[in-house]
C-alpha cells in the first residue's frame, strides 16, 4: 500500500516555498488529504508478474494494464472522485451538466473505475467526452484523482523497469501519458505518470507524445517567470509540452507530482505559446480569475 505521508511533505514544504499561491493550490491540498485517507478495497490484489514476464511486455511495447485489468470496486474510490467533481463543476454550467451525467451513469453502473483506465491506445477523456459532453480536460484529470492510490497498490510489486528495455512515449506500468519530465542526478531524462505513480528513464532527444526522434522539434521554452533549474520542454511537431526541473540544479526539489501541481504558472505561459499537455494543470482546471487565470503572474 503507497503511503502518501513523504508526498504530503513534499506539498506543505513547496506551499511555503510558493506562498503567494498558496490559495490555488489548496485545490491540490484536499486531493492529496483523500489520497492519505484512502485504504485499499479487499478484493485489490497486487499484480503477480516476474521480472522475465514483465520484460515481455515491454519489450514488446505493451504496458502491463494491457494485458491485467486490476478489480477496484466502484465504491472504494468515490470518496475521492466525488468531492473532485464537485469542485470541478465550479468550470461553468456545461462542466456542471456533464458531471452530473457521468455521476448517474456511475450510480447506474454504465461507467465504473474501469471506463477511467488509460492505455497507449485509449484515452479515457475521448471516451467520457462523446457520451457526457465532458470536456477533455475534466476527463483527463478525473483518472489521476480517483485511481492512483488503487494503481500504486496494485503495481507495487512490478516497478523493476531495466533500462533500455522500454521505448514508449507512454507509462510502461499503466500505458497513461507522461506529465512530469525532469533530469536526475544523473544528467538522465525521467518520466513520470500522474495517473499510477511510475516513473521511468526515458530517451532526452525524442518526444514522449508523438514519439519523433527530430531534434529540430525539441525546443526549451525560457520564460520570465522560470525560476533557475526549472524548465518547459515542447515539441514543435505535435505541440505537446511537459514542464521538467533539473535536480543537479535543484537538490531540493520536490516529488514531480508535487513540482508540477505546484507550477500552475508555467503551464500558463506554455498554454500562451500555443502548445498543450495531456493531464491538465490548475491553469486548465479552474476557471478564470482575471486575465491571467486562477495562478496569476506569479513567479515560482
Amino acid at each position: 500500500m503507497p503511503d502518501y505521508s513523504a508526498l504530503m511533505a513534499d506539498w506543505q514544504a513547496l506551499l511555503v516555498r510558493r506562498a503567494a499561491l498558496a490559495e490555488p493550490l489548496r485545490f491540490w491540498t484536499a486531493i492529496l488529504e483523500g489520497w492519505l485517507a484512502w485504504k485499499p478495497p479487499a478484493t485489490l490484489a497486487p499484480l503477480v508478474r516476474s521480472a522475465e514476464e514483465c520484460r515481455e511486455r515491454w519489450q514488446a511495447g505493451r504496458p502491463l494494464l494491457a494485458d491485467a485489468v486490476p478489480e477496484i470496486p466502484a465504491s472504494s474510490v468515490e470518496d475521492l472522485l466525488g468531492p473532485v467533481m464537485e469542485r470541478l463543476a465550479a468550470d461553468g454550467p456545461d462542466a456542471a451538466a456533464a458531471l452530473r451525467r457521468f455521476a448517474e451513469a456511475w450510480d447506474d453502473g454504465q461507467v465504473n473505475p474501469t471506463t477511467l483506465l488509460p492505455g497507449l491506445d485509449r484515452d479515457p477523456a475521448t471516451a467520457l467526452q462523446e457520451p457526457f459532453g465532458l470536456g477533455s480536460h475534466l476527463g483527463a484529470f478525473l483518472p489521476v484523482a480517483a485511481l492512483r492510490p488503487a494503481l500504486e497498490s496494485y503495481f507495487e510489486g512490478v516497478r523493476e523497469l531495466p533500462d533500455g528495455v522500454w521505448e514508449r512515449g507512454g507509462c510502461p506500468w499503466c500505458g497513461g501519458a507522461p506529465a512530469y519530465g525532469d533530469l536526475v542526478e544523473d544528467g538522465r531524462r525521467r518520466l513520470s505518470c500522474h495517473v499510477c505513480g511510475g516513473a521511468w528513464i526515458a530517451a532526452r532527444l525524442r518526444c514522449p507524445f508523438c514519439e519523433s526522434w527530430n531534434s529540430r522539434d525539441l525546443v526549451r521554452l525560457v520564460a520570465e517567470e522560470l525560476d533557475e533549474g526549472y524548465f518547459i520542454e515542447a515539441c514543435r511537431a505535435c505541440h505537446g509540452y511537459l514542464k521538467g526541473v533539473d535536480r543537479r540544479q535543484r537538490w531540493n526539489a520536490g516529488a514531480p507530482l508535487v513540482e508540477d501541481w505546484g507550477s500552475p504558472h508555467l503551464d500558463l505561459y506554455a498554454s500562451r505559446e500555443g502548445y498543450w499537455r495531456s493531464t491538465p494543470s490548475l491553469a486548465h482546471l479552474l476557471p478564470a480569475e482575471g486575465p491571467e487565470g486562477p495562478a496569476g503572474e506569479v513567479r515560482a
